[in-house]
């Protein structure tokens, strides 16, 4: 079956600074303890009010677990949809970020539990799958406000989480950020033209949302409140590809990076579109592909970096999910068969 054809826009990247140039450093990250489970790909990682661990994985599944690992189960199942971010609601239930059939999803994992079949497929509610008549096409990541507001971000408007490298190979800039009520319904676009609209979140009292833009390795922010609401900067660039982000007790917001900057990918960008056509076409093993190392970087609410946390991807890699909970940080990947679980650092390395 042909592939869809690229679109591909020319764009220069800004240069990189010397951490991005750094292709392996001093090891700064703990040896990863991994918590295998039973499907591929925990996009995403989150806990719960009473501590387990959630996750998504390829196949369609939401699975559960204790902090060790134990006690797997499968809380809901939204196949042939992807479930990628995930945000734990007040009430127990579940925000849902379906990255294949482009929804956004609030799943209540205890009417899962009750139903004791071996799929478990808890009730699902559909609170967004299109805007002005179109159906979204790959939401990524969602985060909630105190009065129940959903902010989320669809990563483009021509590819699905199946063809995410065509996006970053494109430079497209479909992306955006929506906001939708409580109770689901129209969402409302408050950033557009994004590249790779992937991880959100909200910074202290609320007064900016933050989205991180995959494909331009940087994290953006959209001022909510105060003198400055409406306005739009940059909260922090960053040496590869920022992804999933959340944030810890402390005010950390840490960003998953699931790879350092590619050279060959920046050259593609500023060559002729046939260039980057050309290269869709070759069988995927010939295409440029993240570098294997497990790394997060944490930022505090002005953008300056306070932790800097990589180590070689020998037994886990491309990290894609973040959450801190109880000391330590829980890494979640869009390749592996495993949680991977560091303990939290007094301080980290800082970016340059």
């Amino acid at each position: 079956m042909p592939r869809t054809a690229l679109q591909p826009v020319v764009w220069k990247p800004p240069a990189p600074t010397g951490r991005a140039r750094e292709r392996k450093g001093p090891p700064t990250m703990p040896p990863p303890e991994l918590l295998p489970i039973s499907g591929e790909g925990p996009e995403d990682v989150v806990v719960d009010a009473e501590g387990r661990l959630l996750c998504g994985v390829a196949d369609g599944r939401i699975l559960r677990l204790g902090p060790d690992g134990s006690v797997a189960e499968t809380v809901a199942d939204i196949a042939p949809g992807r479930p990628a971010g995930l945000q734990p609601l007040p009430d127990g239930r579940l925000l849902v970020c379906d990255a294949r059939l482009g929804r956004l999803l609030r799943v209540d994992p205890a009417a899962g539990a009750a139903v004791g079949t071996a799929d478990r497929k808890g009730a699902v509610e559909v609170l967004a799958d299109s805007m002005d008549g179109e159906p979204l096409r790959f939401c990524s990541n969602a985060v909630t406000a105190a009065d129940g507001t959903v902010y989320f971000t669809e990563s483009s408007r021509r590819w699905t989480i199946d063809d995410w490298k065509a996006d970053i190979l494109e430079h497209s800039g479909t992306g955006r950020l929506l906001r939708v009520g409580p109770d689901g319904g129209e969402p409302e676009v408050l950033l557009e033209g994004l590249q790779f609209a992937n991880g959100v979140v909200l910074g202290p009292d609320e007064v900016w949302v933050a989205v991180a833009e995959t494909g331009a390795y940087r994290v953006s922010r959209l001022w909510l409140a105060g003198g400055r609401a409406g306005d739009r900067d940059v909260l922090v660039e960053l040496p590869g590809f920022p992804d999933n982000m959340s944030t810890g007790p402390s005010g950390v917001v840490w960003i998953a990076m699931p790879s350092h900057r590619d050279p060959v990918l920046d050259l593609l960008h500023r060559t002729h579109p046939a260039v980057r056509r050309a290269v869709w076409a070759l069988p995927p093993r010939l295409q440029p592909a993240p570098e294997r190392t497990v790394w997060v970087i944490g930022v505090d609410a002005d953008g300056r970096v306070v932790h800097d946390l990589q180590g070689p991807g020998d037994r886990f890699s491309q990290v894609t999910g973040v959450c801190e909970h109880d000391g330590r940080l829980y890494l979640g990947s869009l390749v592996e068969r495993a949680v991977a679980v560091v303990p939290l650092p007094e301080a980290g390395r800082a970016s340059g």
